[in-house]
């Protein structure tokens, strides 16, 4: 099905860009029409997914960027820059989970990783970016219905998704009324990622069972949605988290 161009024009920076989700949401402002910008921890990542999408006819910018490193976020949003004059939407996709302790089993390192990559890279990036976003400009983060109910064996990865959903109504207010900020609320979507669903059969018919669509989510599916937040289709939407989880059980 032919995609609407709503992004025609824009320049669109996706973070964790190379696969699953990530890749989606880039794949589908490309689709779209804008020049997308991709970028993870690693350079062959980095060239396989470019190529992909330029197969595809979508125009790409690929960078190499670790969210927790300083000088490879300040790079991105410079060549983004130097390349394309502007940035018009971010997605903050860069995500960890290197731990299914209990919270109060987990070692501090782990605890500064997790809140690191999952919250702070997110404020740092938008820090370096906000300077060169104008009137009409976007920022959808990328959370998790773990946010609204952390589960047992990724409580800490929960806890910092819940942080974002905070983040981003006080973002709102921060970088209004030029820039809208939302936030996408993924339900559980089977990608390298969240490896427990593409490997255990038995857990992943157990979250099937919990949706009210009897299936768990696409990467296309939470692509539809960023798209949309960060379109003019929902230009009077700022501060708002988006669940696409099928129906699963987030909030009242």
């Amino acid at each position: 099905m032919e995609k609407p161009k709503r992004f025609q024009g824009k320049v669109v920076i996706v973070t964790a860009s190379t696969q699953g989700i990530g890749f989606s949401i880039a794949e589908r402002f490309g689709f779209e029409g804008a020049s997308v910008v991709i970028s993870s921890r690693k350079q062959q990542n980095v060239d396989d997914a470019a190529e992909k999408l330029r197969a595809k006819g979508i125009e790409v910018l690929a960078i190499v960027c670790h969210v927790s490193n300083a000088q490879q976020r300040k790079n991105l949003i410079d060549k983004t820059v130097e390349k394309y004059g502007k940035i018009d939407v971010v997605v903050s996709n860069a995500a960890a989970n290197p731990s299914v302790e209990n919270i109060l089993q987990t070692q501090e390192s782990v605890l500064d990783k997790l809140w690191e990559i999952n919250v702070k890279a997110s404020i740092l990036l938008l820090k370096d970016a906000a300077p060169h976003m104008k009137k009409g400009s976007s920022v959808v983060i990328i959370s998790s219905i773990a946010g609204y109910n952390p589960p047992a064996s990724m409580a800490m990865y929960g806890v910092t998704k819940t942080a974002l959903l905070g983040l981003t109504k006080a973002l709102a207010d921060e970088m209004g009324p030029n820039t809208r900020v939302n936030c996408v609320a993924p339900g559980f979507v089977p990608t390298h990622f969240a490896a427990f669903l593409t490997t255990n059969n038995a857990m992943r018919q157990e979250l099937e069972r919990k949706t009210l669509l009897g299936r768990l989510g696409t990467t296309e599916d939470m692509a539809a949605a960023t798209a949309f937040l960060a379109s003019d289709d929902a230009s009077y939407i700022t501060g708002e988290t988006l669940v696409v989880s099928g129906g699963m059980p987030s909030r009242l």
